[in-house]
């Protein structure tokens, strides 16, 4: 299965695949690894099971939505082994079904905008804590996940991971070059205390 491997292996095949949710389609064009338990200190899962990362070690394709800052939904997808916690966020995508339903739900951005950034992807795609823990791959939740054939490896590009305070400097951000609805890279900028 292509998803029951480790989640650097699986991210940039991921790219150029459908992910559907609540009426609206998007391409999936930025993907971001995040491995399991001990691992990866940037993981949910680096310190072992929690309620909040549950879903992170179920079977592989499982949907991990979590919410972050207090304010937005990011969604993932369950990869490795059940037990064998690691999946890889959804950062960006082109709408390409949908795109009225997805205007309503982002208000006034460009298209361009509607699912460039994980909580902007998630928003679109009106998804949120409620669908954590279901499958993307037997269509009996709300979200589902069509693979594609991987991507030309000449078309990928990968680099630093986004807003993560350690192990930002993991290359495990996969993207496909030259779209315009890859999200910009912004390094993690630690908040000073007062």
């Amino acid at each position: 299965m292509l998803l029951s491997r480790p989640a650097p292996d699986v991210a940039p095949d991921l790219l150029g695949s459908l992910l559907s949710a609540n009426g609206v389609t998007v391409r999936i064009v930025e993907v971001e690894a995040y491995a399991g338990t001990g691992e990866d200190p940037a993981s949910h899962s680096h310190r072992g099971r929690t309620p909040r990362n549950v879903p992170m070690f179920g079977p592989p394709g499982t949907l991990y939505v979590y919410f972050t800052y207090g304010m937005h939904w990011c969604a993932n997808v369950t990869c490795s082994p059940p037990g064998e916690a690691s999946a890889v966020l959804f950062r960006a995508g082109e709408v390409v079904d949908g795109l009225e339903l997805a205007r309503s739900r982002r208000g006034r951005v460009s298209d361009r905008d509607l699912a460039r950034g994980p909580a902007r992807l998630a928003q679109a795609l009106g998804l949120d804590g409620a669908a954590t823990g279901t499958s993307l791959l037997d269509g009996a939740g709300p979200a589902s996940l069509r693979l594609g054939v991987p991507p030309d490896p000449v078309a990928i590009r990968s680099g630093p991971r986004v807003g993560v305070a350690t192990a930002a400097d993991v290359r495990w951000r996969f993207w496909l070059a030259g779209e315009p609805t890859v999200s910009p890279y912004r390094p993690h900028v630690p908040k000073r205390r007062r």
